[in-house]
């Protein structure tokens, strides 16, 4: 039977499926059952060091190519981790926190915290379209994002990584956060979308503007992640509308080590056994051994 065992960073996963951080990562028994339901690795919804109480509703508007959402990073602080991550302890399976921090003290924190309470992996979130985190200018962000990356990865021995949006400099962003010392990239975040009301003539969510996931976005995330493994061969969790095993094989494919699902969840959480199945299923009839041969394989 062929292995489906992955490293992202130096720490192993029994598959390389991982749940995205804005889906089952508020609460406990959340991501409990997304441990049961067969995912390699369990990921916090993203936490600041301060709650937030997010955005209006709607947060979230279904449209015909997928999701748009404006949670606006809602959570509970710093205590809220704690809490979380405590109540987690003894799952079985490696779990990654995903952070957002507006200031180099505020990473500092929130990564010692993560450390300390049995974190395996740190995300820093850098690209929610939406963020209240994420204001100012396109150069101030990268600045800050460049020295919060520094800061978390300097107080921890867990490996600290960075989630990057879209962008058109996006390979060179990459490498500066590798440079201060991120050891994976999850590429990439939701793409700004919008939806108005055509008989209302407002916007239908609270916020305005919000961030679209699901299908639409998939082919997006491809080429983000060929383009960046491509370049700079890092370690790489790819996420973008992965709905069944051939979208999660085609982002390995791509240079992914790993693969978050998201808007698919939604559905059901029999989604993370489906796509394990069929990686295997697809791994033993093209006959591979491990799920490891295939990383990167379409650049070869």
């Amino acid at each position: 039977m062929a292995s489906l065992r992955v490293r992202v960073a130096g720490v192993e996963l029994e598959n390389p499926l991982m749940n995205a951080s804005g889906l089952y990562g508020s609460k406990p028994e959340l991501l409990l059952r997304v441990a049961e339901a067969g995912a390699g690795a369990l990921v916090t919804k993203t936490f600041t060091y301060m709650p937030l109480p997010g955005y209006p509703t709607p947060i979230a508007v279904p449209v015909e190519c997928g999701l748009i959402n404006a949670v606006g990073l809602r959570n509970t602080g710093i205590d809220g981790l704690r809490n979380l991550l405590d109540r987690l302890k003894g799952v079985g399976k490696p779990v990654v926190v995903s952070i957002a921090a507006a200031s180099i003290r505020e990473a500092e924190v929130l990564a010692a915290v993560a450390e300390e309470h049995g974190a395996a992996l740190i995300e820093v979130n850098a690209s929610c379209p939406h963020s209240p985190v994420h204001g100012g200018s396109p150069a101030r962000h990268l600045r800050l994002l460049g020295a919060v990356v520094e800061a978390a990865a300097s107080t921890t021995t867990i490996p600290v990584g960075v989630k990057l949006g879209v962008m058109d400099n996006l390979v060179d962003v990459a490498a500066e956060m590798l440079e201060r010392g991120a050891r994976f990239l999850t590429l990439i975040n939701t793409v700004k979308a919008m939806k108005i009301d055509v008989y209302t003539r407002r916007p239908v969510l609270g916020h305005g503007v919000g961030g679209l996931s699901g299908k639409a976005i998939h082919p997006v995330a491809v080429a983000a992640v060929y383009m960046v493994y491509r370049e700079l061969r890092p370690c790489i969790i790819g996420v973008g509308g992965v709905e069944d095993w051939r979208d999660a094989v085609e982002l390995m494919l791509a240079g992914a080590s790993a693969v978050q699902v998201g808007t698919a969840t939604i559905k059901g959480l029999h989604v993370f056994r489906e796509i394990v199945d069929g990686i295997r299923g697809y791994l033993e009839k093209e006959g591979y051994r491990s799920v490891e041969e295939i990383i990167g394989a379409a650049l070869a």
